[in-house]
């Protein structure tokens, strides 16, 4: 196979090249130059939850603030930084950089809380929407769905509830309720039992929903739904104690 040599297209890749890595070079020259002026911290999700304010971010970054300026960027590990923003339950990611002027800029992207668990004796915590259990705060308290039941405290052993079967079931079953309008504004509460068998409590009404494990959520959901929109308003909504759809191709209603 005969190669075609075409000098103008090697010239511009080299031309490419030492531009590349002058640029490279002039900004890590420059970076090396600039000293620190400020910190500017910009938080997402915050206006969801408020766990954490900028002074947080401050101390998990693990820097005297005020110390910090006039010195070098180089002399900042940006990787280290970002790693121990990263420690913080609160927090789903962390990205550090910073501009000619000598600003470094923290990007923190805080976690959701998707659910509550709720135990009797002892602390409460909440479920992210990536399953990582965070601790409850003094400053903030998210109006979320509750947890609770005999099986909870093996999840308040997990740093993540994906890594059980039951934990990555009962994350299937909270966000079906959460992407679904009318469930995620009639389900108040979820119970688990010492084997992992669902109650759902809803925001209205006395009844109790029996609803088994959280497996077969679309059937189960849809038998619900024709209950709720089709039967319950002829008959009353205090009718029934309890309803039952634990079964295939049935709803008991007592």
């Amino acid at each position: 196979m005969k190669f075609k040599f075409n000098i103008r297209r090697e010239l511009t890749i080299v031309a490419v090249l030492v531009v590349l890595f002058g640029l490279i070079a002039f900004t890590e020259r420059m970076k090396g130059e600039v000293t620190v002026s400020a910190i500017q911290i910009s938080m997402e999700n915050i206006h969801e939850n408020h766990y954490l304010d900028e002074k947080d971010i401050v101390k998990l970054m693990r820097l005297n603030a005020e110390n910090l300026k006039g010195v070098s960027l180089n002399q900042l590990n940006f990787s280290a930084i970002e790693y121990r923003i990263r420690q913080s339950p609160f927090v789903s990611n962390a990205e550090l950089y910073s501009d000619l002027k000598g600003n470094l800029m923290v990007k923190v992207a805080l976690r959701r809380p998707i659910a509550r668990i709720i135990q009797s004796d002892g602390p409460d915590a909440y479920i992210g929407e990536d399953g990582t259990i965070i601790p409850i705060s003094d400053k903030f308290s998210s109006r979320v769905v509750l947890v609770s039941g005999d099986f909870v405290p093996k999840l308040l052993k997990l740093d993540n509830i994906h890594q059980l079967d039951e934990g990555r079931q009962l994350m299937l079953l909270l966000n079906t309720i959460r992407e679904d309008p009318f469930w995620n504004a009639q389900v108040a509460q979820i119970d688990m039992d010492s084997k992992a068998k669902t109650i759902l409590f809803p925001q209205v009404g006395d009844e109790t929903i029996e609803f088994g494990k959280a497996e077969d959520l679309e059937t189960k959901f849809r038998k619900l739904k024709i209950f709720y929109k089709e039967i319950l308003p002829r008959v009353g909504w205090n009718k029934y104690d309890r309803i039952n759809v634990e079964y295939e191709g049935q709803v008991v209603a007592e």
